[in-house]
């Protein structure tokens, strides 16, 4: 073809317009990053359903606001370096929130990256309370649970009923550390002893037999096991197999979702206590939420963590409407600090607030797994001892060590 002035001309205008176009299109786009484990031992914990309960919430949230929404997903493989690379990468192409992140060592770089860049960040799977302590970030919030809010809950039930002496078996990283050191300063403050504790690789064993003789043989009243998802399931197996909780031994799930009952079985499992701070058969609002998310994930139903990435991003998309989409874009610090100023409401939690430190405020539950003759019917496992309120359930403001706190 032969080329002239005029077919010159037009090709570059059609290349000038292209990425104006682009350009518009992406100032008026919102995107939200769900950082999770796809593929490891959290999978049914966090993994999918997380991206599905996020997924829910912008179905939810509409298309009304001016503004498009897009989520993207990414395997974290419950490594920190995998982790902070993706966090980088999506910050610096445009991602303005990154959800979720379970795995504690993989939410504290995280942590760190949104700060180097301003970023929005809001932690739903890592338990670690350090995220609201000595490592709380201004664009950082904690969103759904955390290793004190667990501690005071399970761990302070087993106390009172008569568990003053412990044996931890602990998964060797930041989320495992943190919740022994939460469970056993609460021990130590009811006038209870630890006897010791044994640490186990993460990720890398299946098999837990040999720290859970070794546990035994300390002859405590009760194990803490401060580990989650399938490492929690298989210790739980291997206890009943090896007869443990027959000795007279208790048996602490420190964290155990819904999810991991499913995995045991309510034979296993029945007698459990454990925390959440959702449950999908509370009242008609979460049992209907429940149903929504179910539709895309029929084989896996929500916890506190699905709840919370659901949550989470439909308070972000509030806050992104309320504020605009250029000034929600241009900082992350303005972003959060709106998100605290405004009071939270949801389907699964109810109203809620945020703390300074970044800390969002809800009640937690402490449940008792069901025998199998007392279950209804499929994922219907627990039953409610006791609800430690909104403004009791976290550790008091004063007391993290949160830099963002002004005395």
């Amino acid at each position: 073809m032969e080329l002239n002035r005029r077919s010159l001309l037009a090709a570059g205008t059609a290349a000038a317009i292209a990425p104006l176009s682009r350009a518009r299109a992406q100032a008026n786009t919102i995107r939200i990053g769900v950082l999770t484990d796809m593929s490891g031992t959290y999978r049914d914990n966090t993994g999918p359903t997380s991206v599905a309960s996020t997924r829910e919430a912008v179905a939810e949230f509409g298309t009304s606001h001016g503004f498009t929404i897009e989520v993207l997903e990414a395997d974290h493989q419950n490594r920190p370096d995998v982790g902070s690379n993706i966090a980088r990468q999506w910050y610096d192409q445009g991602v303005d929130l990154i959800l979720d992140v379970p795995t504690s060592s993989v939410g504290l770089a995280v942590n760190q990256i949104a700060k180097e860049k301003n970023k929005a960040y809001i932690n739903v799977g890592s338990a670690t309370a350090d995220l609201t302590g000595p490592q709380c970030g201004a664009t950082t919030l904690h969103w759904a649970y955390d290793t004190y809010m667990l501690a005071k809950s399970t761990g302070g039930a087993m106390v009172r009923a008569g568990g003053d002496s412990w044996f931890f078996i602990t998964a060797d990283y930041a989320f495992g550390h943190a919740l022994e050191r939460d469970n056993a300063n609460f021990v130590r403050a009811a006038g209870g002893r630890v006897l010791g504790s044994v640490r186990t690789p993460f990720p890398g064993t299946t098999d837990f037999s040999s720290f859970l003789v070794q546990a035994a043989a300390a002859r405590p009243k009760v194990i803490g096991l401060a580990n989650a998802g399938g490492d929690t399931a298989n210790c739980v197996k291997q206890a009943a197999e090896f007869g443990i909780t027959r000795r007279g031994i208790k048996l602490a799930a420190l964290l155990l979702f819904v999810n991991d009952v499913n995995g045991i079985g309510l034979q296993t499992a029945q007698g459990l206590v454990c925390t959440e701070s959702f449950y999908w058969d509370t009242n008609d609002k979460t049992r209907a939420w429940t149903q929504r998310v179910v539709r895309r994930t029929p084989t896996n139903y929500p916890n506190m963590i699905h709840a919370g990435c659901y949550s989470a991003a439909l308070h972000f998309l509030k806050t992104v409407a309320a504020m605009g989409v250029p000034a929600a874009k241009a900082s992350g610090l303005d972003l959060v600090n709106r998100m605290k100023a405004m009071p939270s409401e949801d389907d699964c939690f109810g109203r809620g607030t945020i703390r300074q430190d970044g800390r969002r405020l809800i009640p937690s539950f402490l449940f008792e797994v069901k025998a199998p003759a007392e279950s209804r019917g499929p994922w219907d496992f627990y039953k409610l001892l006791q609800t430690t309120p909104a403004d009791e359930a976290f550790r008091p403001l004063s007391e993290g060590g949160c830099p963002l706190v002004r005395t």
